[in-house]
């Protein structure tokens, strides 16, 4: 039986390097990948998965109410696929995180879902919740803080590097507005020490 996969971290530690590593992995050897992204992030372009690293690929775009189950099913119609992958896994609704589920239970393909934990304020995403409550398998993937600890917490700041307390859990920005912290840290900059 397949099984559904949640790598999680914190901002920049290299999760769609990860992803997209492993997918050219399974390319290389000649089987076919069928590649996931929220779009909700279009930091790189629509419809496109893209590390800090400069590394990037086409993917399949999906919104809040599409149904991932079918994505996958008429994706898997048109040819076998060994794996499915799903970058910013974070923005996936319960719902679709229980179509992923059941897309390994019920078409038997591997669905690797990278994402943030929590967000700025310390809470966990909805589609993050599902996942670690659903998936066969965990798998941290880590960063570090300033201090050298292993970040889990990310602050969000504006342009004058000042910590934001507030505003919608959902904003698209990378190394000029998350800096990724340990707990300890989260805290001090927080205002919570």
């Amino acid at each position: 039986m397949a099984k559904l996969y949640f790598h999680y971290s914190t901002m920049n530690a290299g999760k769609s390097t990860l992803l997209l590593q492993a997918a050219h992995n399974y390319n290389e050897r000649g089987m076919e990948t069928f590649l996931l992204i929220a779009a909700l992030d279009d930091r790189v372009g629509k419809g496109q998965i893209g590390s800090r690293i400069g590394l990037s690929r086409e993917a399949t775009a999906f919104d809040a109410d599409d149904d991932l189950f079918e994505f996958i099913k008429t994706r898997m119609q048109e040819g076998p696929i060994a794996c499915v992958f799903v970058d910013e896994a974070q923005f996936l609704t319960k719902r679709q995180a229980w179509q992923l589920a059941r897309a390994a239970d019920d078409l038997n393909v591997p669905i690797m879902a990278y994402g943030l934990r929590v967000d700025f304020q310390g809470e966990l995403f909805p589609g993050s919740a599902a996942l670690l409550a659903l998936a066969d398998t965990l798998r941290e993937v880590r960063t570090i803080c300033h201090c050298g600890s292993k970040a889990t917490m990310v602050v969000r700041q504006d342009e004058d590097g000042n910590t934001l307390k507030d505003g919608a859990q959902v904003q698209i920005g990378g190394n000029e507005t998350y800096v990724s912290l340990c707990r300890k840290h989260w805290r001090e900059a927080y205002g919570d020490a």
